[in-house]
Protein backbone atom coordinates (compact mmCIF):
# COMPACT_ATOMS: atom_id res chain seq x y z
CA UNK A 1 0.00 0.00 0.00
CA UNK A 2 1.64 3.30 -1.16
CA UNK A 3 1.38 5.73 1.75
CA UNK A 4 2.22 9.64 1.23
CA UNK A 5 1.83 12.60 3.77
CA UNK A 6 1.84 15.96 1.84
CA UNK A 7 2.62 18.88 4.30
CA UNK A 8 5.74 21.11 6.05
CA UNK A 9 8.03 19.30 8.41
CA UNK A 10 7.74 21.98 11.02
CA UNK A 11 3.69 21.61 11.42
CA UNK A 12 2.42 20.57 14.88
CA UNK A 13 -0.85 18.82 12.69
CA UNK A 14 1.68 17.34 10.79
CA UNK A 15 4.26 16.00 13.26
CA UNK A 16 0.98 14.36 15.46
CA UNK A 17 0.31 12.46 11.72
CA UNK A 18 3.92 11.50 11.09
CA UNK A 19 4.09 9.80 14.50
CA UNK A 20 0.72 8.16 14.34
CA UNK A 21 1.93 6.79 11.40
CA UNK A 22 5.26 5.55 13.02
CA UNK A 23 3.35 4.46 16.07
CA UNK A 24 1.16 2.27 14.32
CA UNK A 25 4.48 0.80 12.03
CA UNK A 26 2.75 2.24 8.79
CA UNK A 27 5.10 3.29 5.92
CA UNK A 28 5.05 6.39 4.37
CA UNK A 29 6.67 8.70 1.66
CA UNK A 30 6.81 12.26 3.52
CA UNK A 31 6.77 15.38 0.61
CA UNK A 32 7.33 18.88 2.05
CA UNK A 33 5.16 21.01 -0.20
CA UNK A 34 7.25 23.95 0.70
CA UNK A 35 10.79 22.01 -1.15
CA UNK A 36 8.30 20.38 -3.75
CA UNK A 37 5.37 22.29 -4.99
CA UNK A 38 2.61 19.91 -6.03
CA UNK A 39 1.92 20.23 -9.87
CA UNK A 40 -1.16 21.56 -11.15
CA UNK A 41 -2.27 17.95 -12.17
CA UNK A 42 -2.41 16.87 -8.47
CA UNK A 43 -4.12 19.68 -7.58
CA UNK A 44 -6.34 18.99 -9.88
CA UNK A 45 -7.28 15.47 -9.04
CA UNK A 46 -7.52 16.67 -5.19
CA UNK A 47 -10.38 19.14 -6.02
CA UNK A 48 -12.36 16.20 -7.82
CA UNK A 49 -12.42 14.40 -4.25
CA UNK A 50 -12.49 17.36 -2.41
CA UNK A 51 -14.09 20.54 -2.16
CA UNK A 52 -11.61 23.62 -2.07
CA UNK A 53 -12.94 24.70 0.55
CA UNK A 54 -11.92 21.16 2.42
CA UNK A 55 -8.41 21.95 1.11
CA UNK A 56 -7.76 25.12 2.33
CA UNK A 57 -6.98 26.63 5.47
CA UNK A 58 -9.02 30.02 5.80
CA UNK A 59 -7.43 30.16 9.53
CA UNK A 60 -3.43 30.21 7.86
CA UNK A 61 -1.72 32.99 8.11
CA UNK A 62 -1.39 32.49 4.24
CA UNK A 63 -5.27 33.25 3.96
CA UNK A 64 -5.73 36.34 5.96
CA UNK A 65 -2.65 37.82 4.15
CA UNK A 66 -4.73 37.63 1.14
CA UNK A 67 -6.78 40.29 -0.95
CA UNK A 68 -10.23 40.50 -0.11
CA UNK A 69 -10.36 40.14 -4.42
CA UNK A 70 -8.22 36.95 -3.99
CA UNK A 71 -10.79 35.73 -1.22
CA UNK A 72 -14.03 36.59 -3.18
CA UNK A 73 -13.20 35.37 -6.74
CA UNK A 74 -12.38 32.29 -5.14
CA UNK A 75 -13.11 28.89 -7.16
CA UNK A 76 -11.33 25.84 -8.24
CA UNK A 77 -9.40 27.76 -10.95
CA UNK A 78 -7.72 30.11 -8.43
CA UNK A 79 -7.87 27.76 -5.64
CA UNK A 80 -5.05 25.82 -7.45
CA UNK A 81 -3.26 28.95 -8.53
CA UNK A 82 -3.37 30.20 -4.54
CA UNK A 83 -2.18 26.81 -3.53
CA UNK A 84 0.80 26.05 -6.15
CA UNK A 85 1.97 30.14 -4.98
CA UNK A 86 1.08 29.42 -1.41
CA UNK A 87 1.41 26.03 -0.24
CA UNK A 88 1.16 26.75 3.09
CA UNK A 89 -2.61 27.73 2.08
CA UNK A 90 -3.18 24.09 2.01
CA UNK A 91 -4.82 22.52 5.27
CA UNK A 92 -2.87 19.93 6.33
CA UNK A 93 -1.71 17.70 6.47
CA UNK A 94 -3.14 15.76 3.22
CA UNK A 95 -3.22 11.92 3.39
CA UNK A 96 -2.88 10.13 -0.14
CA UNK A 97 -3.64 6.45 0.62
CA UNK A 98 -3.77 4.74 -3.33
CA UNK A 99 -6.65 6.86 -4.28
CA UNK A 100 -8.08 7.90 -0.89
CA UNK A 101 -7.02 11.50 0.21
CA UNK A 102 -7.33 12.01 3.72
CA UNK A 103 -7.32 16.44 4.50
CA UNK A 104 -6.52 17.13 7.82
CA UNK A 105 -5.46 14.74 10.69
CA UNK A 106 -8.25 13.63 12.80
CA UNK A 107 -7.22 10.38 14.77
CA UNK A 108 -10.48 8.26 14.62
CA UNK A 109 -10.51 9.31 11.05
CA UNK A 110 -6.76 7.73 9.94
CA UNK A 111 -7.55 4.74 12.22
CA UNK A 112 -10.58 3.55 10.44
CA UNK A 113 -8.75 4.39 7.04
CA UNK A 114 -6.04 2.29 8.30
CA UNK A 115 -8.39 -0.18 9.51
CA UNK A 116 -6.70 0.27 13.22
Amino acid sequence: MTVTVFGIPNCDTVRKARRFLDDNAIDYDFHDVREQPLPLETLQTWLKQVDRNTLINKRSTSWRELSDAEKELLDDAIAIQLLQRFPTLMKRPVLLQQDKLLVGFKSAEWQQAFGL
